[in-house]
């Protein structure tokens, strides 16, 4: 009963948060100012911390471990979701006044697939004990090929799901306020939903690499999808409040690689080494913070770049 209380009571919390999100703060489409996105991606950490020492009250100190480790690597690799973003808003000229719209649907269907993987990731663990081994693997090959490409261009022409969607339902050649439909001569979407399935497809493939890496530090479903949970609802204020200066963050790339490289070998090596909670905690944020402050230290040349042409609010690039 205790466990099914958690449950419920954490997505009560999870809806009334995001209701008050939309229904109340966000009800009128505005352009997030840095200090409202600093503030709200104060309020998320300062929840999930809240959050923790909650765990670390009623279930003790080793779940609370995993839980700071979880959010932290999540956290950490979401900075990989903030640049994609950028690229993919960027390239469907995306008004900033329907950003925090198209991130809020993106993230509350994040939510919902990651829910599925990580319920279907550790029934497979419990039950075929060897999967460790391939998603270790996988986890060191992705971060040694984060090593080679430091920036990964997006090309929205080719995603299979866009190409499927135009064949089935016609789309308006330019925004449309703020709305993913419209009817003119029959239902048609906008460019504003083609957006949407971009950030929907991107994130299934970050997945990808999230979740097998925090499954590396606990098999506790509840911990996992939590600390997931915590980390994606912060991801849209962190977008608006770092976006523009993460680019300074050079070395970071190499971080992430590197802490993928960590806890794939954590999942390789379990039945030989047990690396205890704490240490893989540091090692973690050892890893982050050395590339933050290696890139302060060791800034980027700069680069001569043409001034950009103001691009009209309305025109999109479908």
């Amino acid at each position: 009963m205790s466990n099914l209380f958690m449950w419920v009571g954490f997505h009560v919390f999870v809806f009334a948060m995001l209701a008050l999100d939309l229904g109340v703060f966000h009800r009128r489409e505005h352009a997030i100012s840095t200090r409202e996105a600093l503030w709200w991606s104060a309020m998320w950490i300062g929840l999930s911390l809240l959050f923790n020492f909650g765990i670390y009250y009623y279930q003790g100190p080793e779940l609370a471990l995993q839980f700071l480790a979880g959010y932290l690597i999540e956290k950490s690799l979401s900075v990989d979701n903030i640049f994609v973003f950028l690229m993919i808003f960027s390239y469907f000229r995306v008004p900033t006044l329907y950003q925090h719209k198209v991130l809020f649907w993106g993230i509350l269907g994040a939510l919902i697939m990651r829910a599925m993987f990580i319920a279907s990731g550790v029934a497979l663990l419990a039950k075929f004990h060897w999967l460790i081994y391939i998603f270790g693997v996988f986890l060191i090959f992705t971060g040694a090929r984060m090593f080679k490409n430091e920036e990964e261009e997006i090309h929205p022409e080719k995603n299979p799901v866009l190409r499927l969607f135009r064949r089935i339902m016609p789309v308006t050649p330019n925004y449309v306020g703020g709305k993913f439909f419209v009817r003119k001569d029959g239902l048609y979407a906008t460019p504003l939903f083609i957006v949407l399935l971009m950030i929907e497809t991107t994130d299934l493939v970050f997945a990808l690499d999230s979740i097998p890496a925090i499954l590396a530090i606990s098999t506790d479903t509840f911990i996992v999808y939590t600390s997931n949970v915590f980390a994606i609802l912060g991801l849209r204020a962190l977008y608006f409040a770092v976006a523009g200066i993460m680019r300074l963050f050079h070395y970071l790339n190499y971080g992430l690689a590197l802490i993928l490289i960590f806890v794939g070998a954590k999942m390789v090596l379990a039945d030989v080494v047990s690396i205890p909670i704490g240490w893989a905690l540091g090692v973690v944020a050892f890893l982050l913070t050395a590339a933050i402050v290696a890139s302060l230290l060791w800034p980027r040349p700069a680069e001569k770049t043409p001034a950009a042409e103001p691009i009209p609010e309305t025109e999109s690039k479908v």
